[in-house]
């Protein structure tokens, strides 16, 4: 054995070792990764939107999935007239309605997302918004959108909660 072929399975040797090593740290630390389980996991609940005929053509969305615990909704705007507070109110009704169905509340939301036909709106949305999921506001999530929100909606809001079980 030459010394280049000595170097190569040395080098061989160490990245071994410390592959089993890094392996070996890995479990006692909890880091390795593990396989993805569905033992105890619960059937997915979808609620298709009001108004919508499971005989007809195949929805678009849901209007809400529950699953293991979770409710996520799908954004809800308001397609009448009215400014922004009064836009943001209806939203903010609409989604407690379709929490409560769900059986859920607007004090278990943990994520929420807003989007904005208009920035400029930010301010006045915020004091209608403030205070309606309680005491501990969820993560939240604000942007305004390119062309508006769709159904000339000036806001549209969704969010994940937690089932109130």
């Amino acid at each position: 054995m030459d010394f280049t072929e000595k170097k190569q399975s040395r080098r061989s040797i160490i990245k071994s070792l410390f592959a089993g090593a890094a392996a070996g740290l890995a479990g006692m630390f909890g880091v390795a990764q593990a396989a993805p389980s569905n033992k105890g996991s619960k059937p997915i609940k979808r609620n298709l939107p009001e108004g919508s005929d499971a005989s007809q053509e195949a929805p678009l969305f849901s209007s809400s999935v529950t699953h293991d615990g979770l409710v996520y909704l799908a954004g809800k705007g308001y397609h009448e007239e009215g400014d922004i507070k009064k836009h943001t109110d209806e939203v903010l009704k609409a989604l407690e309605e379709e929490l409560e169905k769900a059986g859920s509340s607007m004090e278990s939301v943990l994520k929420v997302n807003v989007y904005l036909a208009d920035l400029n709106d930010y301010d006045a949305m915020n004091e209608v918004y403030r205070g309606r999921f309680g005491e501990n506001p969820p993560v939240r999530t604000t942007v305004a959108t390119y062309g508006g929100v769709p159904g000339e909606s000036l806001v549209e809001i969704d969010c994940i909660a937690v089932v109130e079980e």
